[in-house]
């Protein structure tokens, strides 16, 4: 195990900066991942860490060991990529004790790291077939049991699931879970799906445009968002934005006259101030009474539960997220209740939580 730091980490391609002054400490044996859209510089950033890309300033260390001039080769760490990356002339065997007969391990080690492997990751049955006579999730297992068998000080997964289908990418994403349980090791792992990092991870570094958003375990950025950005990206549906003003004594009032009464207390806004209430679209419910209108656009029935879509004033683009089968028709208007105590505000201006400290 091992303790990573990533202290003021800058990259630019001569004159364009493109990752700009990322910090971040995962502890030793922590699972971290970089989540973000495409282009946020989550790959990069791994790429910087792994010695595949220079970085510009700062510094990457492992144990207070600065890595900046250490070659990818010596800096103990394995890599798995989003391609497989396998010999296809090799067997599965030979793939995986390859890079460490390229140190000149002795043989009786080799063995005995390949077949540990092989049987933690399920792959004993595979060993002498090739690449080309295993399906999709069997060669990623194999990537996965090359780098297991190098006993790294950290392992970096750069979108590793990506080549998969959906039913495939549940039942590895339990397997890597399961994994990192089982070994303990400090993992870095690279994707943009946030369901991904909600799921697997201890803690989660949210970038965009090569800027570090917000970084801590899942439900602190699912429960206490520090901007709209990580609020909108984080959470499946994702959360409702409404366009509105606070009016006095902590009451939001949406640009079609909709109020929300709020606990002052949780928030720092001003009367007048331009603001968007956030709010997750399991936090909204058909009222009893008068609430929100929603013009219904949308119905999904899903037998467990329902989503809804519509708009509201202020907001084109609404869901809510009902349990069971509701009786709920398209094209019609609904009044919908917030739970204003899950309600999250957002300066119009800056983007940024209002929640009180």
């Amino acid at each position: 195990m091992a303790l990573l730091e990533l202290r003021n980490v800058k990259k630019a391609y001569g004159e364009v900066e493109v990752i700009h002054g990322v910090d971040i400490t995962v502890k030793s044996g922590e699972f971290c991942v970089f989540v973000g859209p495409s282009g946020c510089g989550k790959s990069t950033l791994l790429r910087m860490i792994a010695g595949l890309e220079q970085i510009s300033s700062g510094d990457i260390a492992i144990d207070d060991e600065v890595l900046n001039h250490v070659p990818a080769s010596k800096r103990g760490l394995a890599m798995v990529f989003q391609s497989y990356a396998l010999y296809p002339h090799m067997s599965v065997r030979n793939n995986l004790s390859f890079g460490l007969e390229n140190i000149g391990m002795a043989r009786a080690e080799i063995d005995t790291r390949v077949t540990e492997a092989a049987r933690m990751l399920q792959i004993d049955d595979y060993l002498d077939r090739r690449p080309g006579q295993l399906s999709g999730g069997q060669r990623q297992r194999v990537a996965i049991g090359r780098a297991v068998v190098r006993e790294p000080r950290v392992f970096l997964f750069d979108e590793p699931l990506s080549n998969l289908d959906a039913e495939l990418r549940v039942a590895t994403r339990g397997e890597i879970s399961e994994l990192h349980q089982r070994l303990g090791n400090t993992m870095v792992y690279v994707t943009h799906d946030q369901v991904e990092a909600m799921t697997m991870a201890d803690k989660i570094a949210v970038l965009r445009a090569g800027r570090l958003e917000q970084f801590g375990p899942p439900l602190e950025l699912f429960n206490a968002p520090a901007n709209r950005f990580v609020a909108g990206f984080i959470g499946s549906p994702k959360m409702n934005f409404i366009r509105g003003v606070m009016g006095e004594g902590g009451v939001f009032v949406s640009e079609g006259g909709a109020e929300v009464a709020l606990d002052v207390r949780r928030f720092t806004t001003r009367p007048g101030q331009a603001v968007e209430l956030g709010v997750r679209p399991g936090h909204a419910n058909p009222a009893d009474g008068a609430g929100v209108p929603l013009q219904v656009r949308a119905v999904e029935q899903l037998g467990t539960e329902t989503f809804v879509y519509g708009a509201v004033a202020g907001s084109d683009d609404f869901a809510m997220q009902l349990p069971g089968q509701v009786d709920i028709k398209a094209k019609t208007t609904l009044q919908v209740a917030i739970d204003a105590s899950s309600a999250h505000l957002f300066d119009v201006e800056t983007g940024i939580s209002c929640a009180a400290s």
